[in-house]
């Protein structure tokens, strides 16, 4: 059985704590270049498996080396901010073509993305951690994938409505910036922690 109390309360943690994360940012970023509803579909599927994965571990996955994560992280994001920066300028209106797009090209980005980048997070320990605490797998589970789908489907479509605003070129570049600070946060982490 299903306790709403503990899913609420998971969800409330969950979503506040991932609000102002990565995961936001790689969804904007996604969100601008391809179809939302397969972005959407790969990250959701990334996030379901880490949430598996934190449940199912309980408060063991609060062992991993974070050092080694971090690392990990930062290299990931240093990579796609070289990728961002050195990519050729691209004709927007080709970008927004669906049909220009595969399913499993873009879900499948999505999903790498972030089961690399969210792996060992805190909203990923968090959810071990609640898990534990509450002795609750089911519950706890389903607040942290909505929450974590939540803020993935917010930057989505936050991604689409910016894309319409502001230019695409300046978007990535504002970007692989972002991605480009947390990349050395990350390496600094890992370095000094």
């Amino acid at each position: 059985m299903i306790s709403l109390t503990v899913t609420a309360v998971v969800f409330g943690v969950v979503f506040l704590a991932e609000l102002p994360d990565k995961t936001a940012l790689a969804g904007l970023v996604l969100g601008t270049r391809y179809r939302a509803s397969y972005v959407f579909a790969g990250v959701a599927a990334a996030f379901a498996l880490h949430v598996a994965l934190a449940v199912a571990a309980g408060s063991v996955l609060t062992l991993l080396p974070h050092q080694i994560v971090q690392a990990l992280t930062g290299v990931l994001f240093l990579g796609g901010a070289a990728v961002l920066l050195l990519r050729k300028g691209e004709d927007e209106e080709e970008v927004r073509k669906p049909e220009n797009q595969s399913f499993w090209k873009v879900s499948g980005a999505g999903f790498m993305l972030i089961l690399v980048a969210e792996f060992g997070d805190l909203t990923q320990i968090m959810t071990a951690n609640l898990a534990a605490r509450y002795d609750d797998p089911l519950s706890v589970g389903l607040g942290a994938v909505l929450a974590l789908w939540a803020v993935a489907g917010l930057g989505i479509v936050g991604g689409k409505a910016l894309m319409k605003k502001v230019p695409l070129r300046l978007i990535t570049q504002i970007a692989a910036l972002v991605m480009l600070a947390l990349g050395v946060w990350s390496l600094w982490e890992a370095v000094t922690g």
